[in-house]
Protein backbone atom coordinates (compact mmCIF):
# COMPACT_ATOMS: atom_id res chain seq x y z
CA UNK A 1 0.00 0.00 0.00
CA UNK A 2 1.39 3.41 -0.96
CA UNK A 3 2.15 5.82 1.86
CA UNK A 4 1.05 9.44 1.97
CA UNK A 5 4.54 10.53 0.94
CA UNK A 6 4.47 8.21 -2.07
CA UNK A 7 1.07 9.55 -3.11
CA UNK A 8 2.28 13.13 -2.85
CA UNK A 9 5.43 12.30 -4.83
CA UNK A 10 3.35 10.78 -7.62
CA UNK A 11 1.25 13.96 -7.83
CA UNK A 12 4.24 16.30 -8.26
CA UNK A 13 4.26 18.02 -11.68
CA UNK A 14 5.23 21.29 -13.31
CA UNK A 15 2.28 23.00 -11.63
CA UNK A 16 3.63 22.11 -8.21
CA UNK A 17 7.08 23.27 -9.30
CA UNK A 18 5.78 26.67 -10.43
CA UNK A 19 4.18 27.26 -7.03
CA UNK A 20 7.37 26.40 -5.08
CA UNK A 21 8.86 29.91 -5.02
CA UNK A 22 11.50 29.02 -2.44
CA UNK A 23 12.73 26.14 -4.60
CA UNK A 24 12.95 28.37 -7.67
CA UNK A 25 15.03 30.91 -5.74
CA UNK A 26 17.42 28.15 -4.67
CA UNK A 27 17.77 26.88 -8.23
CA UNK A 28 18.46 30.36 -9.61
CA UNK A 29 21.05 30.96 -6.88
CA UNK A 30 22.77 27.67 -7.73
CA UNK A 31 22.86 28.50 -11.44
CA UNK A 32 24.22 31.98 -10.73
CA UNK A 33 26.97 30.63 -8.49
CA UNK A 34 28.00 28.05 -11.09
CA UNK A 35 28.13 30.76 -13.77
CA UNK A 36 30.47 32.78 -11.54
CA UNK A 37 32.66 29.69 -11.18
CA UNK A 38 32.76 29.09 -14.94
CA UNK A 39 33.71 32.74 -15.60
CA UNK A 40 36.58 32.39 -13.13
CA UNK A 41 38.00 29.42 -15.06
CA UNK A 42 38.91 31.87 -17.86
CA UNK A 43 40.76 34.48 -15.74
CA UNK A 44 44.48 33.64 -16.22
CA UNK A 45 47.19 33.70 -13.59
CA UNK A 46 49.48 36.71 -14.22
CA UNK A 47 52.91 36.13 -15.77
CA UNK A 48 51.97 33.10 -17.96
CA UNK A 49 52.48 32.74 -21.71
CA UNK A 50 49.29 30.88 -22.79
CA UNK A 51 50.71 29.70 -26.13
CA UNK A 52 53.78 28.03 -24.60
CA UNK A 53 51.67 26.65 -21.75
CA UNK A 54 49.27 24.99 -24.18
CA UNK A 55 52.12 23.28 -26.05
CA UNK A 56 53.67 22.05 -22.78
CA UNK A 57 50.32 20.74 -21.60
CA UNK A 58 49.82 18.85 -24.87
CA UNK A 59 53.20 17.17 -24.38
CA UNK A 60 52.31 15.91 -20.89
CA UNK A 61 48.90 14.44 -21.67
CA UNK A 62 47.95 11.08 -20.16
CA UNK A 63 49.19 11.85 -16.67
CA UNK A 64 47.64 13.12 -13.49
CA UNK A 65 47.29 16.55 -15.11
CA UNK A 66 44.47 15.18 -17.26
CA UNK A 67 42.49 14.15 -14.19
CA UNK A 68 42.93 17.47 -12.40
CA UNK A 69 42.22 19.37 -15.62
CA UNK A 70 38.98 17.40 -15.98
CA UNK A 71 37.94 18.16 -12.39
CA UNK A 72 38.80 21.86 -12.82
CA UNK A 73 36.77 22.18 -16.02
CA UNK A 74 39.87 22.99 -18.09
CA UNK A 75 41.09 25.68 -15.66
CA UNK A 76 44.40 23.89 -15.07
CA UNK A 77 45.14 23.63 -18.80
CA UNK A 78 44.52 27.37 -19.13
CA UNK A 79 46.31 28.06 -15.80
CA UNK A 80 43.59 30.32 -14.43
CA UNK A 81 42.83 31.47 -10.90
CA UNK A 82 40.76 28.31 -10.30
CA UNK A 83 43.47 25.94 -11.55
CA UNK A 84 43.55 24.04 -8.22
CA UNK A 85 39.76 23.95 -8.19
CA UNK A 86 38.20 22.49 -5.05
CA UNK A 87 40.51 19.45 -4.92
CA UNK A 88 42.59 20.70 -1.91
CA UNK A 89 39.37 21.03 0.09
CA UNK A 90 38.27 17.51 -0.85
CA UNK A 91 41.69 16.14 0.12
CA UNK A 92 41.55 18.02 3.43
CA UNK A 93 38.03 16.73 4.16
CA UNK A 94 39.08 13.13 3.48
CA UNK A 95 42.20 13.53 5.66
CA UNK A 96 40.05 14.89 8.48
CA UNK A 97 37.70 11.91 8.16
CA UNK A 98 40.67 9.57 8.40
CA UNK A 99 42.02 11.46 11.40
CA UNK A 100 38.60 11.36 13.07
CA UNK A 101 38.64 7.56 12.79
CA UNK A 102 42.10 7.21 14.41
CA UNK A 103 42.25 10.19 16.80
CA UNK A 104 40.26 9.89 20.07
CA UNK A 105 40.19 13.69 20.49
CA UNK A 106 38.67 14.29 17.05
CA UNK A 107 36.26 11.39 17.55
CA UNK A 108 35.07 12.93 20.83
CA UNK A 109 34.76 16.29 19.08
CA UNK A 110 32.61 14.69 16.38
CA UNK A 111 30.20 13.34 19.02
CA UNK A 112 29.59 16.84 20.44
CA UNK A 113 27.02 17.51 17.73
CA UNK A 114 26.75 20.82 15.89
CA UNK A 115 29.50 22.52 17.92
CA UNK A 116 31.98 19.73 17.23
CA UNK A 117 31.06 19.65 13.55
CA UNK A 118 31.77 23.38 13.21
CA UNK A 119 35.19 22.96 14.82
CA UNK A 120 36.06 20.06 12.51
CA UNK A 121 34.95 22.13 9.51
CA UNK A 122 37.19 24.95 10.67
CA UNK A 123 40.16 22.57 10.97
CA UNK A 124 39.34 21.33 7.45
CA UNK A 125 39.51 24.90 6.11
CA UNK A 126 42.91 25.48 7.74
CA UNK A 127 44.21 22.23 6.26
CA UNK A 128 42.82 23.26 2.87
CA UNK A 129 44.94 26.43 2.94
CA UNK A 130 48.05 24.43 3.81
CA UNK A 131 47.50 21.84 1.06
CA UNK A 132 46.60 24.49 -1.52
CA UNK A 133 49.76 26.46 -0.66
CA UNK A 134 51.99 23.42 -1.20
CA UNK A 135 50.26 22.52 -4.46
CA UNK A 136 50.35 26.11 -5.75
CA UNK A 137 54.05 26.43 -4.98
CA UNK A 138 54.70 23.09 -6.72
CA UNK A 139 52.82 24.32 -9.81
CA UNK A 140 54.79 27.60 -9.83
CA UNK A 141 58.13 25.79 -9.60
CA UNK A 142 57.03 23.22 -12.16
CA UNK A 143 56.04 25.92 -14.65
CA UNK A 144 59.46 27.54 -14.31
CA UNK A 145 61.31 24.25 -14.83
CA UNK A 146 59.21 22.57 -17.55
CA UNK A 147 60.91 23.04 -20.93
CA UNK A 148 58.78 24.35 -23.76
CA UNK A 149 59.42 24.60 -27.49
CA UNK A 150 62.83 26.10 -28.25
CA UNK A 151 63.95 25.75 -24.63
CA UNK A 152 61.59 28.46 -23.38
CA UNK A 153 59.21 28.19 -20.41
CA UNK A 154 55.62 29.28 -19.97
CA UNK A 155 56.67 31.85 -17.35
CA UNK A 156 57.42 35.33 -18.70
CA UNK A 157 59.50 36.49 -15.72
CA UNK A 158 60.62 33.60 -13.45
CA UNK A 159 61.62 34.32 -9.90
CA UNK A 160 60.42 34.77 -6.35
CA UNK A 161 57.83 37.39 -7.30
CA UNK A 162 56.17 35.06 -9.81
CA UNK A 163 56.08 32.22 -7.28
CA UNK A 164 54.57 34.47 -4.59
CA UNK A 165 51.87 35.88 -6.89
CA UNK A 166 51.03 32.41 -8.21
CA UNK A 167 50.67 30.95 -4.71
CA UNK A 168 48.51 33.85 -3.51
CA UNK A 169 46.33 33.73 -6.64
CA UNK A 170 45.77 29.97 -6.67
CA UNK A 171 45.20 29.69 -2.92
CA UNK A 172 42.77 32.62 -3.05
CA UNK A 173 40.89 30.92 -5.90
CA UNK A 174 40.58 27.68 -3.91
CA UNK A 175 39.35 29.53 -0.81
CA UNK A 176 36.77 31.40 -2.90
CA UNK A 177 35.51 28.12 -4.42
CA UNK A 178 35.35 26.58 -0.94
CA UNK A 179 33.19 29.50 0.22
CA UNK A 180 31.09 29.34 -2.97
CA UNK A 181 30.46 25.61 -2.48
CA UNK A 182 29.32 26.19 1.09
CA UNK A 183 26.95 28.93 -0.08
CA UNK A 184 25.45 26.62 -2.71
CA UNK A 185 24.92 23.93 -0.09
CA UNK A 186 23.26 26.34 2.35
CA UNK A 187 21.27 28.57 -0.03
CA UNK A 188 21.01 26.50 -3.22
CA UNK A 189 20.22 22.96 -4.31
CA UNK A 190 22.49 19.98 -3.82
CA UNK A 191 26.01 19.59 -2.50
CA UNK A 192 27.98 22.66 -3.56
CA UNK A 193 31.38 20.98 -3.78
CA UNK A 194 30.05 18.15 -5.94
CA UNK A 195 28.16 20.57 -8.19
CA UNK A 196 31.33 22.60 -8.83
CA UNK A 197 33.18 19.48 -10.02
CA UNK A 198 30.07 18.37 -11.93
CA UNK A 199 29.77 21.67 -13.80
CA UNK A 200 33.44 21.55 -14.79
CA UNK A 201 33.07 18.08 -16.29
CA UNK A 202 29.79 18.85 -18.07
CA UNK A 203 31.14 22.12 -19.49
CA UNK A 204 33.88 20.23 -21.32
CA UNK A 205 31.71 17.39 -22.61
CA UNK A 206 30.83 19.27 -25.86
CA UNK A 207 34.52 19.73 -26.70
CA UNK A 208 35.12 16.05 -25.91
CA UNK A 209 32.32 15.08 -28.31
CA UNK A 210 33.78 17.40 -30.94
CA UNK A 211 37.18 15.73 -30.51
CA UNK A 212 35.56 12.32 -30.90
CA UNK A 213 33.81 13.33 -34.13
CA UNK A 214 37.03 14.91 -35.38
CA UNK A 215 38.80 11.57 -34.94
CA UNK A 216 36.11 9.99 -37.10
CA UNK A 217 36.32 12.73 -39.73
CA UNK A 218 40.09 12.45 -40.10
CA UNK A 219 39.96 8.67 -40.25
CA UNK A 220 41.89 8.16 -37.00
CA UNK A 221 38.82 6.34 -35.67
CA UNK A 222 36.56 4.11 -37.84
CA UNK A 223 33.18 5.73 -38.44
CA UNK A 224 31.28 2.67 -37.21
CA UNK A 225 33.05 2.88 -33.83
CA UNK A 226 31.63 6.32 -32.93
CA UNK A 227 27.94 5.28 -32.60
CA UNK A 228 29.05 2.13 -30.79
CA UNK A 229 30.99 4.25 -28.30
CA UNK A 230 27.99 6.53 -27.73
CA UNK A 231 25.72 3.53 -27.17
CA UNK A 232 28.26 2.08 -24.77
CA UNK A 233 28.38 5.38 -22.85
CA UNK A 234 24.57 5.35 -22.53
CA UNK A 235 24.67 1.72 -21.35
CA UNK A 236 27.38 2.51 -18.78
CA UNK A 237 25.36 5.49 -17.48
CA UNK A 238 22.26 3.28 -17.12
CA UNK A 239 24.34 0.66 -15.31
CA UNK A 240 25.80 3.28 -12.95
CA UNK A 241 22.33 4.66 -12.13
CA UNK A 242 21.03 1.14 -11.46
CA UNK A 243 23.87 0.22 -9.09
CA UNK A 244 23.94 3.58 -7.30
CA UNK A 245 20.22 3.29 -6.52
CA UNK A 246 20.44 -0.36 -5.46
CA UNK A 247 20.16 -1.15 -1.76
CA UNK A 248 20.23 -4.12 0.57
CA UNK A 249 17.41 -3.53 3.04
CA UNK A 250 17.81 -5.23 6.40
CA UNK A 251 14.56 -5.73 8.30
CA UNK A 252 14.52 -4.07 11.74
CA UNK A 253 11.73 -4.94 14.20
CA UNK A 254 10.65 -2.88 17.21
CA UNK A 255 8.84 -4.66 20.09
CA UNK A 256 5.45 -3.64 21.46
CA UNK A 257 5.41 -1.62 24.66
CA UNK A 258 2.64 -0.69 27.09
CA UNK A 259 2.48 3.09 27.62
CA UNK A 260 -0.41 3.84 30.00
CA UNK A 261 -3.53 2.37 28.46
CA UNK A 262 -2.10 2.32 24.98
CA UNK A 263 0.02 -0.28 23.22
CA UNK A 264 2.80 1.29 21.14
CA UNK A 265 5.55 -0.17 18.99
CA UNK A 266 5.42 -3.45 17.20
CA UNK A 267 6.49 -1.70 14.00
CA UNK A 268 9.04 -2.78 11.44
CA UNK A 269 11.35 -0.72 9.27
CA UNK A 270 14.37 -1.24 7.06
CA UNK A 271 18.04 -0.35 7.40
CA UNK A 272 19.16 0.50 3.83
CA UNK A 273 22.73 -0.35 2.87
CA UNK A 274 23.97 0.88 -0.50
CA UNK A 275 25.97 -1.44 -2.71
CA UNK A 276 28.51 1.30 -3.37
CA UNK A 277 28.90 3.03 -0.01
CA UNK A 278 32.22 4.68 -0.91
CA UNK A 279 30.88 6.53 -3.97
CA UNK A 280 33.47 8.02 -6.33
CA UNK A 281 36.24 8.32 -3.73
CA UNK A 282 38.10 5.06 -4.69
CA UNK A 283 38.53 5.92 -8.40
CA UNK A 284 39.65 9.48 -7.60
CA UNK A 285 42.21 8.33 -5.03
CA UNK A 286 43.43 5.41 -7.14
CA UNK A 287 43.90 7.59 -10.24
CA UNK A 288 45.74 10.27 -8.29
CA UNK A 289 48.12 7.87 -6.54
CA UNK A 290 48.82 5.82 -9.65
CA UNK A 291 49.27 8.63 -12.14
CA UNK A 292 51.38 10.87 -9.90
CA UNK A 293 54.59 8.80 -10.33
CA UNK A 294 53.79 8.40 -14.03
CA UNK A 295 53.65 12.17 -14.48
CA UNK A 296 56.86 12.71 -12.50
CA UNK A 297 58.57 10.00 -14.55
CA UNK A 298 57.32 11.57 -17.78
CA UNK A 299 58.69 14.98 -16.83
CA UNK A 300 62.06 13.52 -15.76
CA UNK A 301 62.31 11.34 -18.85
CA UNK A 302 61.56 14.29 -21.09
CA UNK A 303 64.31 16.27 -19.40
CA UNK A 304 66.96 13.61 -19.90
CA UNK A 305 66.31 11.52 -16.80
CA UNK A 306 67.53 7.98 -16.13
CA UNK A 307 66.49 5.07 -18.33
CA UNK A 308 64.52 3.27 -15.60
CA UNK A 309 62.11 6.22 -15.34
CA UNK A 310 61.36 5.89 -19.04
CA UNK A 311 60.72 2.16 -18.54
CA UNK A 312 58.29 2.89 -15.68
CA UNK A 313 56.45 5.35 -17.91
CA UNK A 314 56.04 2.65 -20.57
CA UNK A 315 54.91 -0.09 -18.13
CA UNK A 316 52.38 2.16 -16.40
CA UNK A 317 50.89 3.63 -19.59
CA UNK A 318 47.16 3.61 -20.33
CA UNK A 319 45.92 0.11 -21.14
CA UNK A 320 49.10 -1.67 -20.04
CA UNK A 321 48.56 -4.85 -17.93
CA UNK A 322 50.59 -3.56 -14.98
CA UNK A 323 48.71 -0.27 -14.95
CA UNK A 324 45.29 -1.98 -15.06
CA UNK A 325 46.27 -4.46 -12.32
CA UNK A 326 47.48 -1.70 -9.98
CA UNK A 327 44.45 0.45 -10.79
CA UNK A 328 42.05 -2.36 -9.86
CA UNK A 329 44.00 -3.15 -6.68
CA UNK A 330 43.91 0.48 -5.51
CA UNK A 331 40.18 0.83 -6.29
CA UNK A 332 39.38 -2.29 -4.27
CA UNK A 333 41.59 -1.16 -1.38
CA UNK A 334 40.04 2.32 -1.13
CA UNK A 335 36.52 0.91 -1.54
CA UNK A 336 36.96 -1.23 1.58
CA UNK A 337 38.96 1.41 3.43
CA UNK A 338 36.49 4.26 2.90
CA UNK A 339 33.46 2.05 3.59
CA UNK A 340 34.98 1.09 6.95
CA UNK A 341 35.28 4.81 7.77
CA UNK A 342 31.80 5.98 6.81
CA UNK A 343 29.83 3.03 8.26
CA UNK A 344 30.45 1.64 11.75
CA UNK A 345 28.57 -1.64 12.38
CA UNK A 346 29.23 -1.51 16.14
CA UNK A 347 27.81 2.00 16.45
CA UNK A 348 24.76 1.13 14.32
CA UNK A 349 24.09 -2.01 16.38
CA UNK A 350 24.38 -0.03 19.59
CA UNK A 351 21.91 2.59 18.35
CA UNK A 352 19.42 -0.14 17.40
CA UNK A 353 19.75 -1.73 20.84
CA UNK A 354 19.35 1.63 22.55
CA UNK A 355 16.02 2.29 20.81
CA UNK A 356 14.76 -1.27 21.20
CA UNK A 357 15.23 -2.32 17.57
CA UNK A 358 16.56 -5.72 16.55
CA UNK A 359 17.14 -7.76 13.41
CA UNK A 360 14.82 -10.81 13.42
CA UNK A 361 16.78 -13.95 14.22
CA UNK A 362 19.89 -12.01 15.40
CA UNK A 363 20.66 -11.22 19.05
CA UNK A 364 21.13 -7.49 19.79
CA UNK A 365 24.61 -6.15 20.46
CA UNK A 366 27.73 -7.90 19.20
CA UNK A 367 25.85 -10.49 17.10
CA UNK A 368 23.99 -7.71 15.28
CA UNK A 369 27.25 -5.84 14.67
CA UNK A 370 28.87 -9.01 13.27
CA UNK A 371 25.87 -9.62 11.03
CA UNK A 372 25.92 -6.04 9.70
CA UNK A 373 29.66 -6.30 9.10
CA UNK A 374 29.18 -9.58 7.20
CA UNK A 375 26.46 -8.11 4.97
CA UNK A 376 28.42 -4.90 4.39
CA UNK A 377 31.56 -6.85 3.43
CA UNK A 378 29.68 -8.78 0.76
CA UNK A 379 28.10 -5.58 -0.57
CA UNK A 380 31.51 -3.88 -0.69
CA UNK A 381 32.91 -6.75 -2.75
CA UNK A 382 30.15 -6.18 -5.32
CA UNK A 383 30.62 -2.40 -5.15
CA UNK A 384 34.39 -2.63 -5.62
CA UNK A 385 33.96 -4.97 -8.60
CA UNK A 386 31.44 -2.54 -10.11
CA UNK A 387 33.79 0.44 -9.66
CA UNK A 388 36.72 -1.49 -11.13
CA UNK A 389 34.68 -2.51 -14.19
CA UNK A 390 33.31 0.98 -14.86
CA UNK A 391 36.73 2.62 -14.49
CA UNK A 392 38.91 0.06 -16.28
CA UNK A 393 36.71 -0.33 -19.38
CA UNK A 394 37.19 3.33 -20.49
CA UNK A 395 40.93 3.07 -19.74
CA UNK A 396 41.20 0.35 -22.38
CA UNK A 397 39.22 2.45 -24.85
CA UNK A 398 41.44 5.49 -24.17
CA UNK A 399 44.61 3.49 -24.86
CA UNK A 400 43.31 1.54 -27.87
CA UNK A 401 41.05 4.10 -29.60
CA UNK A 402 42.26 7.46 -28.21
CA UNK A 403 38.80 8.27 -26.83
CA UNK A 404 38.72 11.65 -24.99
CA UNK A 405 39.35 11.39 -21.26
CA UNK A 406 35.95 12.89 -20.39
CA UNK A 407 34.31 9.59 -21.35
CA UNK A 408 36.24 7.89 -18.53
CA UNK A 409 34.59 6.02 -15.69
CA UNK A 410 35.36 8.61 -13.00
CA UNK A 411 33.73 11.46 -14.92
CA UNK A 412 30.61 9.39 -15.71
CA UNK A 413 30.36 8.33 -12.05
CA UNK A 414 30.51 11.94 -10.86
CA UNK A 415 27.98 13.16 -13.42
CA UNK A 416 25.49 10.37 -12.65
CA UNK A 417 25.74 10.48 -8.84
CA UNK A 418 25.60 14.28 -8.58
CA UNK A 419 22.63 14.42 -10.96
CA UNK A 420 20.70 11.81 -8.96
CA UNK A 421 21.47 13.53 -5.65
CA UNK A 422 20.37 16.92 -7.00
CA UNK A 423 17.13 15.53 -8.41
CA UNK A 424 16.44 13.82 -5.07
CA UNK A 425 16.89 17.12 -3.22
CA UNK A 426 14.56 18.91 -5.66
CA UNK A 427 11.94 16.23 -5.07
CA UNK A 428 12.40 16.64 -1.31
CA UNK A 429 11.79 20.39 -1.56
CA UNK A 430 8.70 19.82 -3.69
CA UNK A 431 7.43 17.23 -1.23
CA UNK A 432 7.96 19.63 1.69
CA UNK A 433 6.08 22.33 -0.26
CA UNK A 434 3.18 19.90 -0.81
CA UNK A 435 3.04 19.12 2.91
CA UNK A 436 3.07 22.84 3.79
CA UNK A 437 0.15 23.38 1.40
CA UNK A 438 -1.82 20.54 3.00
CA UNK A 439 -1.16 21.88 6.51
CA UNK A 440 -2.32 25.37 5.53
CA UNK A 441 -5.50 23.97 3.95
CA UNK A 442 -6.27 21.91 7.04
CA UNK A 443 -5.84 24.97 9.29
CA UNK A 444 -8.18 27.03 7.11
CA UNK A 445 -10.80 24.28 7.11
CA UNK A 446 -10.47 23.95 10.89
CA UNK A 447 -11.11 27.65 11.39
CA UNK A 448 -14.16 27.54 9.13
CA UNK A 449 -15.52 24.60 11.05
Amino acid sequence: MATGADQLASQMNLGAFSKATELKKRIWFTLGALIVYRLGTYIPVPGIDPGVLNEIFQQTQGGVLDIFNMFSGGALGRMTIFALNIMPYISAAIIMQLMTAVSPNLEALKKEGETGRKKINQYTRYLTVVLASFQAYGIAVGLESLPGPGGTTAVLDPGAFFRATTVITLVGGTIFLMWLGEQITARGIGNGISLIIFSGIVANLPSALASLFELGRTGALPAIVIPLLLLMAVAVIAFICFIERSQRRILVQYPKRQVGNRMTGGESSHLPLKINVSGVIPPIFASSLLLMPITVASFSAGGGGPEWLTQITVLLGHGQPLYIAMYIALIVFFAFFYTAIVFNPQETAENLRKYGGFVPGIRPGKNTADYLDFVLTRLTVIGAAYLAFVCVLPEILISQLSVPFYFGGTSLLIVCTVTMDTVTQIQSHLLAHQYEGLIKKSKIRGRRG
